[in-house]
């Protein structure tokens, strides 16, 4: 396959003017090299740098010392490519990741090492490869990467978000019970074709918190919480946790000054408070394997957008238009 000299990618500039800092432009292909894996796509900015961290596409051209990749592989990014496994690290986290530190997905071509990639599922397309990256290996390492869900466990995910869908699919693969809240009952049918138990609508119910332990046996509480609210809903995760039981905090979604619930609840509650920050290359690996084996399919937004149209996706997600995934197809 001859490749074109150029290329059509997202550039972020600055961080000072919001998505007026993007700048949709052309530039080289970048070469290979020895250990480099180009492939086309189906904390801290090192600006200007080429954004987005998710993206799956094909191996069209590998390093002469590259092993583990061939030509016409599909593959997926890896968010932090320094965590290859074992916990998170300081050094790790100054290593910085794809999008941010490193040119990102935004771009027709991209040229990654090879431990920076993950082999999709056979049973994905690139477009729901390309959702992973991120939202679903978080929603992974929160069910399985501190102490795995096992058959019977009790799961609470909250809203409809990326890493709350892709939880419902990895608990419920896993054997759990799973609750969920929404505050939009046109969710409810997407809610229970994923396999919920059990929908609250938070906006209704203002202790879900503990409605939704009522649901547990004996009242007891949930064995998993993913967390995605921070100020206004880790008080309602506070009274859902069971005893040793594990909420996962996520997202800061309404804040992060909490003023109903602290530390002290994780002693009182004797549960354990875990924030993490996206997970490894083995996790990932292991989610592949999971999602292969239990055919398990991303939920992406009805609407595709193509490359020249990302900031158009980038405000109609930020205006949650959107359920489920939004994608770039790139040419």
């Amino acid at each position: 396959m001859a490749l074109p000299s150029t290329q059509k990618k997202w550039v972020i500039m600055g961080q000072e003017k919001g998505y007026d800092e993007l700048n949709f432009t052309d530039g080289p292909i970048p070469t290979v090299g020895d250990y480099g894996v180009l492939g086309t796509y189906i904390f801290h900015l090192h600006l200007p740098i080429v954004g987005g961290s998710d993206g799956a596409g094909e191996v069209i051209e590998v390093g002469r010392k590259v092993t583990k990749w061939k030509k016409g592989d599909r593959v997926t990014t890896l968010f932090n490519p320094g965590h290859q496994s074992g916990p998170m690290t300081r050094a790790i986290m100054r290593n910085g990741s794809i999008g941010g530190s490193f040119d990102g997905t935004w771009q027709q071509y991209g040229v990654y090492e090879e431990n920076w990639l993950v082999r999709l599922a056979s049973n994905l397309s690139y477009l729901e490869g390309a959702s992973l990256s991120d939202c679903g290996l978080t929603a992974w390492n929160a069910l399985y990467g501190l102490k795995a869900v096992k058959p019977g466990d009790w799961v609470l995910v909250q809203g409809t978000g990326g890493v709350s869908l892709f939880a419902i699919q990895f608990a419920k693969a896993g054997g759990a019970k799973v609750v969920a809240t929404t505050s939009s009952t046109s969710k409810y049918e997407l809610l229970q074709r994923l396999g919920v138990d059990h929908i609250i609508n938070y906006s209704e119910d203002k202790d879900w918190g503990l409605t939704a332990r009522n649901f547990t046996p004996n009242e007891e509480g949930f064995d998993h919480i993913l967390d995605v609210g921070g100020q206004e809903t880790l008080p309602h995760s506070v009274k859902a946790i069971k005893p040793e039981g594990i909420v996962t905090v996520i997202g800061i979604l309404t804040g992060v000054e909490t003023k109903n619930a602290s530390i002290l609840d994780a002693l009182l509650n004797t549960c354990t408070f875990r924030g993490i920050h996206i997970g490894s290359r083995d996790q990932m690996d292991e989610m592949m394997a999971a999602i292969d084996a239990n055919k398990i399919q991303p939920v992406l937004d009805k609407r595709v957008f193509k490359l020249e149209e990302l900031r158009e996706g980038l405000e109609y997600m930020e205006a949650r238009k959107h359920t489920g995934k939004v994608v770039i197809e790139i040419p």
